[in-house]
């Protein structure tokens, strides 16, 4: 598509990487400044008419309204997956900060979106993509 794209990940201070690493939660205090960083970059790509696709995971609707704050246009796109699937995929990463066993913290802040494009994540990647492109052609 040509869009460029983050991983919401890349961007978290050093604090909450060094806290998730000890396999500690994070509060929404703790994500806070993350999630008002996050926006200034939508923000900036929406200033300059650029398409960008940032990849959060943005658990609670508060998280996605301030993340969303301001930006207009914008479509959600909810990967939706099962727990073992999810832990499962987590344990197969190679040096990520976020340890598997704080997935159970994530499901249980998660507030599924409503007015978000619902993809089923049991498919390979590139059918995963394929169908949130159909997705979004589909809704222009």
């Amino acid at each position: 598509m040509g869009w460029d794209f983050y991983d919401a990940d890349d961007f978290h201070p050093q604090a909450n990487i060094d806290k998730m690493s000890r396999g500690v939660p994070l509060t929404d205090a703790d994500r806070l400044p993350w999630l008002e960083k996050l926006n200034k970059l939508i923000l900036e790509y929406i200033g300059k008419n650029r398409p960008v696709v940032v990849s959060c995971s943005a658990l609670k609707n508060s998280y996605r309204e301030l993340l969303l704050r301001n930006v207009s246009p914008a479509v959600l796109v909810y990967l939706r997956g099962d727990h073992d699937l999810i832990k499962e995929r987590m344990q197969q990463r190679q040096d990520h900060y976020m340890r598997a066993h704080l997935l159970d913290s994530q499901f249980e802040s998660l507030e599924e979106p409503e007015d978000a494009i619902i993809i089923d994540i049991e498919a390979n990647p590139e059918a995963i993509i394929n169908t949130i492109l159909q997705s979004l052609y589909s809704k222009n």
